[in-house]
């Protein structure tokens, strides 16, 4: 890892990594004994860490310049295995807080146990570490590969990884002491929002470097989407976060927005959040996994162009739809209906897509497990992206909102779709990058894929049953015009459907944490046995070559 970088390189991590040290050393002064000291000093720790790995092999020789032969793949290798580690870790919380539901006792008497400190660190654990870091590891492996040129230098990749992964760290560790916005999916305080905005415009740059260095003339779809992501997601961000700090040297801030503004700031960045980094995203990888593994090419490349340019543009005003029979004016809450259900032909257009790619390869799907990932993933998102559209209409939202029914859209998404593309991905990538003809255990990638499509099956089910029954005990009224049921009544006829909602995640988890050892014996099994060809690991001698879909 160290012994890749230039001495120049060396030397500007060092001095990125001091000055980092010293913000965590002002920070933990500035805290004295409020909780932001307490994250001045995991920055400052986690500096010098930085620092003490570099100078330990600051003084190895300077890589020669037959590395520029070669497509720089080391940083896509660690995103692999912190991705499945924020997997195990995210979705154990998962389980945690889904049995709290069941079991209330289940916190222990302890505060960070408690429902409001471990569900942000399981939302933020699955989304931002497990799919961060599976985005940032691919998008490096597909950028260079579409583009046939390396990334512009070895230092920046690293920056955005490492960096990146203290964000969620800080993130996590403040949610279990009580450090939070309180903004659904925009949890972390205004130091670690700063920080991850630095971190987001080098990803961006390293991006563009590349696209301006590309020996292939033509952009590859899977770039789009990838570079939607990475950019709207900075825009999103940026606005959804402004705030004021009390003082440089408290953790807690204030919104820039009030009121109904501020709510609908929240939700055009909640919702847009889930089409940019949750769809957008994963898009780019199942437009390039998908082809390559099933070895067909794109079934409408033109198709696939026209589906982002409608999700790029009619997601951004859809959020609205969060919002309805809220103060939110009318006309709002209408527009992002509207666009909602419309939403629905480019999400569609996608979808099928991906299922008209496998046109000839049905046997593949058949025989192949890590094929058969990705193949669910294309169902589950145009199932999910349906029934988005289906709950943005006002009158089934009158029945749908602040119910489980919601839990159940979000985690058909999130399990059946985002899951299951990034773990089909990641079982395609991880022989290519570690040299090796297969994964360690195909029959574990079986037993993955079962355990994970019944857990999501048993765990959306339960969901949808119980949110709907919720929705109809809260709206029925006896012949006097009262409420039938009190909430407590509704809260005893969820509980068998939270116990089921405990089962099927932790069935995910466990598909998780099997994915994991296979992932790790791989790795150990590519020690033992001599490589296989380089293959993709070659930057291509012919400039001019055509590209075919999905590669």
């Amino acid at each position: 890892m160290i012994a890749a970088l230039t001495i120049a390189e060396r030397q500007r991590a060092i001095a990125i990594s001091a000055v980092l040290a010293l913000c965590g050393f002002a920070m933990t002064i500035a805290g004295s004994d409020t909780l932001f000291a307490v994250h001045g000093a995991i920055v400052l720790l986690f500096s010098l860490g930085c620092i003490g790995l570099v100078m330990s092999q600051y003084f190895a020789p300077e890589p020669s310049d037959e590395r520029l032969t070669r497509y720089y793949d080391d940083p896509t290798r660690v995103g692999i295995v912190l991705s499945l580690g924020w997997a195990v870790v995210g979705m154990f919380f998962g389980v945690w807080v889904a049995a709290l539901l069941a079991w209330p006792d289940l916190t222990f008497d302890a505060a960070w146990a408690s429902f409001g400190r471990l569900r942000p660190v399981h939302t933020s654990g699955v989304i931002f570490g497990f799919g961060g870091n599976a985005l940032i590891a691919t998008s490096f492996h597909v950028l260079q590969r579409t583009t046939r040129a390396r990334l512009p230098d070895q230092f920046s990749p690293w920056f955005v990884l490492i960096g990146y992964n203290l964000f969620c760290v800080l993130a996590a560790s403040g949610y279990l002491m009580g450090v939070t916005q309180s903004k659904e999916y925009a949890e972390p305080e205004w130091y670690a929002d700063i920080w991850l905005v630095v971190v987001w415009v080098v990803y961006f740059l390293i991006y563009i470097r590349t696209l301006q260095r590309r020996k292939e003339p033509h952009i590859y779809v899977a770039n789009w989407y990838y570079m939607a992501f990475i950019l709207v997601v900075a825009v999103l961000h940026i606005v959804n976060n402004l705030a004021v700090p009390i003082s440089f040297g408290e953790a807690k801030s204030y919104s820039l927005f009030s009121g109904v503004q501020d709510a609908m700031t929240q939700w055009w960045y909640g919702h847009n959040a889930v089409a940019f980094f949750l769809t957008s995203g994963f898009l780019g990888m199942m437009y390039y996994y998908l082809p390559k593994r099933a070895g067909r090419p794109i079934f409408s490349y033109r198709l696939s162009i026209i589906s982002f340019w409608g999700i790029t543009f009619m997601y951004m005003w859809a959020g609205s739809h969060h919002l309805h029979y809220t103060a939110l004016p009318q006309w709002v809450q209408t527009l992002g209906m509207t666009f909602s259900v419309v939403l629905l032909v480019p999400s569609w257009a996608s979808a099928g897509n991906a299922l008209a790619t496998l046109n000839g390869a049905w046997g593949k799907v058949r025989d192949d497990a890590t094929l058969r990932f990705m193949m669910v993933a294309a169902v589950f998102y145009g199932l999910s992206t349906f029934e988005g559209s289906f709950m943005a209409i006002r009158a089934v939202n009158s029945l749908s909102h602040y119910t489980d029914w919601t839990v159940g859209h979000v985690h058909a998404g999130a399990l059946g779709w985002v899951a299951m593309i990034t773990f089909g991905s990641l079982y395609a990538l991880v022989p290519w990058m570690w040299k090796v003809e297969r994964m360690y255990s195909p029959k574990l990638i079986e037993v993955h894929f079962w355990l994970a499509l019944a857990g999501t099956v048993i765990y959306v089910f339960a969901m949808w049953n119980s949110g709907i029954i919720q929705g109809l005990m809260w709206r029925t009224y006896n012949d006097s015009g009262t409420l039938a049921y009190s909430f407590i009544d509704s809260l005893v006829a969820m509980h068998p459907y939270y116990i089921a909602r405990t089962v099927g995640g932790l069935l995910f988890l466990l598909g998780a944490i099997v994915a994991s050892y296979n992932v790790w014996m791989t790795i150990r099994m590519s020690r033992s046995q001599p490589e296989a060809e380089a293959g993709d690991a070659d930057l291509p001698a012919l400039q001019g070559a055509a590209l075919q879909a999905g590669e």
